[in-house]
Parts: structure tokens; C-alpha cells; sequence
């Protein structure tokens, strides 16, 4: 009672001393919200130009601030960043010619962070500043200068990690068994935490794992990439990159094999439960080929090294395991000792050959993606495929990715009550029987090879399937090689009706007129559309102001568009983003699009077209190349 007594008394104190007085308050890397609160309070708004500066990692700390007041810091581009590594090393001083090639290597190594180019440059100051020293820095990030500079920073960062709740650190210590510079798909990531079993199970493992997505994201932990205006991939600076090995390697998280010595240290390997393999070609050398023999708990086994196109013997001897991601490693033959480790639930493979019929002995299976090395198109493969029968056993399977393939004819009873995700499968085998088995399908990815002497229009079947799925929400759909006639004219199977629940769409070389867009426009949950290819073609769009009533992000692609209309003022009024890109015959587009539009990019299009943009656009929103 007594200390908090003092403490009002102190609060009192501060309050009547700012009351009467113009201040500037600055609050310096805030994590606690109710401290935060607490100091607020404290500050009275006197009318009198008093100011207090709030800085801080946290996307929810910073939402006390007025939106109008708050500013995101972004990173510096590769000019910026020359030029404080130059200022800090050199101060006023000039560059040496023979030094400024190299040093400009060295600042974009830095990645834009401010705070890693100050802490290289200390270490540059010190250094010998030659050509040979300084190339050595610059063709080499685990260089001596940047381990330091690493090391030091990572003092810094730590907080970021350890603040974090913690069914929030295995996620963001996972995104650290991908290469550095490495795009991460989203979608991938999300794979990797739901079998991993780091998702809390009272909702939905999609839902849970977009949500803890989202809190990494707040935290400033983790960098997103968009493509056409949506989150597609995500990385991790390389600092932060750094500080998440050296955590899970000190609470053996998982263990990285990147050259000779990683993969000998015995007592590293043990009691390890994830393996990341850095280099694949260390599967080949015999010595780690028998250390990892010894190794019996591990229950991740990630080769994330370069792509590897000559064959490689890959340890399968884990009978724990449950993940095995082979994508990087080119198999010239089945590796038929998977079929041994019966706990596996995520199997990933790059094949060219055919799946054998005993797959379905993995009973527990979820996730299944087989890569082919090479794209191969067989205008005679009606009959070919890659997946055996028994597939239709497997009943746990929720993602199913196997590239350019026919799915097989499903027996009597068949069912795949759980699959959510078919990827990379033909249009050739998406039939009404195959479909009709899989009701569950969320997402769906076909890709037609159109070999000169086939039948063009045969793809174009699947959606009277296709119509049927109603809980599905992405589709994409490609025709490779697409064969065009001259004129336009109606498809011999128009688009259907497509599931109400649809989110996004991707289309590309089906070359349907544009009036067939009216079965697309009216989808109510439909926001992102990406038309690719001529997925439409013909000289005008027309669209109704009663069109595309969510659509937010729309990508046009190769297209003979010439003229864009709308019946009014106003065209697609919850657009946020559009790009156009490589339409050279486009001469008018809608003047205005809705209220909400943050970015539209023409990117070698038609001049033409860009008188048609309205002036209220600001430079950054509006992007020409």
C-alpha cells in the first residue's frame, strides 16, 4: 500500500508539472499496452502544440495513435542504403574508386534495414579497406563482418522473439529451415504448421494458421510478398533469419546440415527432431549418410537446398518420421523405403516415373505433391497417369498435388471424404464421377498441355463439373499452348455457374469472348481475378455498374482488349488493386474506379489507355512502365 501510495503521489507529480507546461515526450520501443495506457493518462492535451513520439515493433500498440499521425517505416532502397554505409564508414570523406563497387554489394546485402547497415559499417571502419577485403565482405553474408554484425544485432532483435506468446515461437522458429532470400509460399508454410501440430485445434487448422500469420506480421516479424495484390509468399529479413537459427540450435528446434562438419557433429544430431538439409549433396558422402543412421527421434526430414537435377541417395531409414520434403532432390526411381514409415503425413517429391499401387500403405498420408523434372507433352496420353487406383484408399489425404496428371477412374464406394486441396491435376481427368467423389474440394488447380493435333476445345468440358463443387473457393485454370482461330466466337461449352462460395479465379489461354464474363461478374464473394493469356478476347468489355460487387484485385495479362466501358461513373466499386500488363492494343479503360483503390499499375500497355485514368489518382497509387 505504501509503494503504490508513492506511486500515485509521483503520477500527481508528473500530471501538475505538464499541466503548465509545453512538452515533446518521446516513448521509445513500447511492448506493454497497459503500461502504454498508463503513461498516457498521465499526459494532459493542454491545446497547446505539446507532442508525444511513440515508437514500437507492435502493430497494436501502434493503433493508439490517431491513423492520421501514424508512420510505417519502410526499408531503405539500395541508393538510401550506399549512402549511409558510405557516411558511416567514411564520414565526410569520399568513397575510393576502387572500393565503391564492392561497398554497394555490401549495403544491399544489408537488405534496407537501417540498423544492420550501421552495425556493418562500424565493423568496415575498423577494418582494412581493400579491393580484396572488401569483395570478400561483399560475395560472402556469413563473412566475419556480418556474423558480427548479426551477432550484435541479435541483442537487439531478441525481444522481438522473446515477446512473443508462446504457441507464437515454434511458427516463427520454422520459417528459419528455408534458404535466406528464399520467398516462402504462404500456403506451404500454413502446411508445414498444421502437421507439425503447432495450430491450436478449436478452430480451423486454415483459419488458426492464417491467424497466427497475421499476429507474426503485427509483431514486425515477418516480411510478406504480394502478387497481383495478394499475400502469395513471406520471408525473413536475414537478421531475423539469423537470430531464429541460432535459437534453434541452442534449444534444438531443429538442426541444419549445410557442409562437412554439420553433418558429422554426432552430438548435434542427436535427440534432434528436425533435420534441414542445406546442401544435398551431403547425402552422398558416406560418412553422413551413416551418422544420420544413428539418429532415431527425428520426425522432420526438409531438404531446402539448391535443386538438386542428379541423383542423390536419400536416408530413409527414420522410422518416426512424419514429414519428408524431397521437392529439391531429382528421383530417378521411387524411393520404395517411404513406404516403410507408416507415421508419414506429408510426402513431397520430385518424380518423373509412376506412383506404385502399395503408396496406399501409408495410411496416415495428408499431404502428397510429386514435382516432375521436366514437362513433357504427349499428344497420344488419353490413357497415361501417374497415380495408381488405390489412390481412392487413402482416405486421410487433404492435398493432392501431382503435376500434369489424370486422376484414375474411381471405383465402386470410392470417396476422399477429407481432400480439400487437388492441384496440378489434367482437365482430363476433373470428369463428373471423379468430382462428384471429392465434395469437400476448397481449392482446385487444373493445368491442359494442348499439343498441336489435339482438340482445343475439349478442356473447356470441365466446367460443367466443376459447377457442382459448392464448397469450393480458388479455382485456377491453365491451358498450356493455347490454339486460337482467328475470329472470337462463342466456346462450344460455355462457363457455368460457378460455386456461390468462389473467392478467387484464375483463368489463362481459354480465349472465351468477353460476354461470357457475365457468368463470372455476378459471384458474390468473388475478390480476386486474374485473367491471363488471353483467358478472354475481342476489342470490348463492357461492364455493368452491378458487376463484380467484392472483386478487390484484378490482373490482365496478354489480352487484344481495345476498348474497356462501363455504364457508369464508377466501375468496380471495391477494387483496391488492378494491373494490366502487355496490352498493346488498349485505347480506353474506365475513368474511375472505387473509392477504395490503393494501386493500378499499366505495364506495357498502350499509351492510349492512361488518358483515361482519372487525375485524382496520386503518383504513388498510379504506376506506368
Amino acid at each position: 500500500m505504501e509503494g503504490e501510495g508513492k506511486l500515485s503521489g509521483l503520477k500527481r507529480m508528473v500530471q501538475g508539472r505538464l499541466t503548465e507546461s509545453r512538452y515533446f515526450i518521446v516513448l521509445d520501443d513500447v511492448w506493454v499496452m497497459e503500461l502504454l495506457y498508463q503513461l498516457v493518462d498521465l499526459f494532459p492535451d493542454n491545446n497547446n502544440g505539446s507532442k508525444i513520439l511513440l515508437t514500437t515493433r507492435l502493430e497494436q500498440v501502434a493503433e493508439i495513435a490517431d491513423e492520421h499521425c501514424r508512420y510505417d517505416i519502410r526499408f531503405l532502397d539500395k541508393r538510401e542504403s550506399w549512402d549511409l554505409l558510405r557516411h558511416k564508414v567514411f564520414d565526410e570523406m569520399p568513397c575510393p574508386i576502387e572500393l565503391e563497387r564492392a561497398g554497394k554489394k555490401i549495403a544491399e546485402n544489408c537488405e534496407g534495414l537501417p540498423l544492420l547497415i550501421v552495425t556493418v559499417a562500424k565493423f568496415l571502419s575498423k577494418a582494412e579497406k581493400t579491393r580484396e577485403y572488401w569483395n570478400m565482405v561483399a560475395n560472402d553474408k556469413q563473412n566475419s563482418v556480418f556474423v558480427g554484425a548479426y551477432d550484435q544485432m541479435s541483442k537487439v532483435l531478441y525481444p522481438s522473439y522473446n515477446y512473443l506468446p508462446q504457441h507464437l515461437k515454434p511458427c516463427f522458429l520454422y520459417m528459419a529451415v528455408f534458404p535466406q532470400n528464399y520467398k516462402i509460399p504462404r500456403s506451404k508454410l500454413f502446411n508445414f504448421w498444421i502437421v507439425e501440430g503447432f495450430l491450436e485445434l478449436a478452430c480451423s487448422p486454415d483459419y488458426s494458421a492464417n491467424q497466427f500469420f497475421e499476429s507474426l506480421v503485427s509483431c514486425s516479424l515477418v516480411l510478406v510478398h504480394k502478387w497481383s495484390g495478394v499475400m502469395k509468399t513471406c520471408s525473413l529479413h536475414s537478421s531475423f533469419l539469423y537470430l531464429c537459427n541460432q535459437e534453434a540450435r541452442k534449444i534444438k528446434f531443429f538442426h541444419g546440415l549445410k557442409n562437412l562438419d554439420d553433418g558429422l557433429a554426432k552430438e548435434s544430431l542427436e535427440s534432434q527432431r528436425r533435420l534441414c538439409i542445406r546442401n544435398n549433396v551431403l547425402f552422398g558422402i558416406k560418412d553422413v549418410f551413416d551418422a544420420m543412421a544413428s539418429v532415431s527421434m527425428v520426425l522432420s526430414l526438409l531438404c531446402t537446398g539448391p535443386y538438386h537435377k542428379y541423383p542423390v541417395p536419400i536416408y530413409l531409414g527414420l522410422k518416426l518420421l512424419k514429414i519428408l520434403d524431397a521437392l529439391t532432390i531429382r528421383l530417378y526411381e521411387f524411393p520404395i523405403e517411404v513406404l516403410n514409415l507408416v507415421q508419414l503425413t506429408y510426402l513431397a517429391i520430385t518424380f518423373n516415373g509412376k506412383i506404385p499401387s502399395s503408396i496406399s500403405k501409408l495410411w496416415n498420408l495428408e499431404y502428397l505433391i510429386v514435382n516432375r523434372h521436366l514437362s513433357i507433352v504427349k499428344s497420344d496420353d488419353e490413357n497415361s497417369s501417374y497415380l495408381p487406383t488405390k489412390i481412392w484408399d487413402m482416405k486421410e489425404l487433404k492435398h493432392l498435388q501431382v503435376m500434369g496428371s489424370n486422376l484414375p477412374k474411381p471405383r465402386e464406394g470410392s470417396f476422399l471424404p477429407n481432400l480439400s486441396t487437388l492441384l496440378n491435376v489434367s482437365a482430363r481427368s476433373c470428369t463428373k464421377d471423379v468430382l462428384e467423389r471429392i465434395p469437400n474440394l476448397q481449392k482446385l488447380e487444373f493445368r491442359n498441355e494442348v499439343a498441336p493435333d489435339n482438340n482445343a476445345d475439349q478442356p473447356l468440358r470441365f466446367f460443367d463439373c466443376v459447377s457442382d463443387l459448392r464448397e469450393l473457393k480458388i479455382l485456377k485454370c491453365v491451358i498450356v499452348n493455347p490454339i486460337f482461330k482467328n475470329e472470337v466466337a462463342s466456346p462450344l461449352f460455355p462457363l457455368s455457374i460457378f460455386s456461390s462460395n468462389l473467392y478467387q479465379l484464375n483463368l489463362s489461354g481459354f480465349g472465351y469472348p468477353w460476354e461470357e464474363m457475365k457468368k463470372i461478374s455476378s459471384l458474390p464473394k468473388l475478390e480476386v481475378l486474374n485473367l491471363r493469356c488471353y483467358a478472354f478476347r475481342g476489342p470490348k468489355w463492357e461492364v455493368d455498374r452491378r458487376e463484380f460487387p467484392n472483386l478487390r484485385f484484378l490482373l490482365i495479362e496478354d489480352t487484344d482488349l481495345v476498348h474497356w466501358t462501363t455504364d457508369d461513373d464508377y466501375c468496380l466499386k471495391e477494387l483496391m488493386y488492378m494491373k494490366m500488363k502487355h496490352c498493346y492494343k488498349l485505347k480506353e479503360i474506365p475513368r474511375k474506379f472505387g473509392l477504395s483503390v490503393q494501386k493500378i499499375e499499366l505495364i506495357e500497355c498502350n499509351p492510349l489507355a492512361e488518358v483515361f485514368i482519372d487525375g485524382g489518382y496520386s503518383e504513388s497509387s498510379f504506376i506506368r512502365e
